[in-house]
């Protein structure tokens, strides 16, 4: 059992960042991350990376830094900045994020900090086409939730194929019911695994990084958990017909 204390918990938000290697990129994430009015304590757990990620996560001293040799995959280290975390709400983060800004970070957070709804998502500029025509990216990586929502399945969580935290988690809002809120993140992107590995490199690992969230939840159920999460998303009456048709289409394209 892996379970964090409850010790020292406090009312703000844990801001957890999986990284490996990232090295080029996750300074001006933490650049962001670090000094923002409201995140508490940013933890980067650095997923066995080879590169200098440790040593740049080390030049910003208010971050907590985790370490381990072996590469164990996102779900692993997200799980284990999970456990350490001592705030009641989470933010998790990805750390190759380009054009991040702290009003982008407080568009995030302040929904559900302020108790308006259960749960945000961002939506980035370079997300899929067909998660920007829905206005929802049901696999963001970018998220503030209740800890305590994940800390009941942290078990779980470690056990979870490399890519399937995301997935995962939205099982949880669905059965619970949590009201969604969309920040939009209009001059945000994320690298792309082609940019990072090079393009064969990169197709490789998008590839094994879908069949990890087909390993948590069958192609019918992402379809199935897509709608069910956009009927949850605050203020986002109508389009109803519109939404499903363009979802089903997407993933009978697959």
């Amino acid at each position: 059992m892996r379970r964090s204390s409850t010790q020292g918990v406090n009312d703000g938000i844990s801001c957890i960042i999986g990284a490996f290697n990232e090295a080029p990129r996750i300074a001006a994430v933490l650049a962001v991350a670090s000094v923002h009015p409201l995140l508490q304590e940013v933890i980067v757990v650095d997923d066995g990376s080879t590169d200098d990620t440790a040593k740049v996560v080390k030049r910003f001293p208010s971050v907590r830094l985790i370490s381990y040799t072996e590469n164990q995959g996102k779900s692993f280290a997200m799980a284990t900045g999970i456990a350490k975390a001592q705030s009641n709400f989470l933010m998790l983060l990805d750390a190759d994020l380009k054009g991040l800004t702290a009003e982008y970070l407080t568009k995030l957070a302040t929904p559900v900090l302020s108790g308006k709804t259960g749960v945000s998502l961002s939506l980035r500029k370079n997300s899929l086409l067909i998660f920007r025509a829905i206005g929802l990216d049901f696999v963001s990586g970018e998220r503030v939730i209740s800890k305590e929502l994940l800390s009941d399945a942290l078990d779980e969580i470690f056990e979870l194929p490399r890519f399937g935290i995301e997935v995962f988690m939205n099982r949880i809002i669905i059965a619970r019911q949590l009201s969604i809120s969309v920040a939009h993140w209009h001059q945000v992107t994320q690298s792309r695994k082609t940019e990072k590995l090079g393009y064969w490199k990169g197709i490789r690992a998008e590839w094994r990084m879908i069949a990890d969230l087909l390993r948590v939840v069958y192609p019918a159920l992402l379809i199935s958990q897509t709608w069910q999460m956009l009927s949850l998303r605050a203020n986002h009456a109508g389009k109803v017909a519109t939404v499903v048709q363009l979802v089903k289409a997407h993933y009978n394209a697959l």
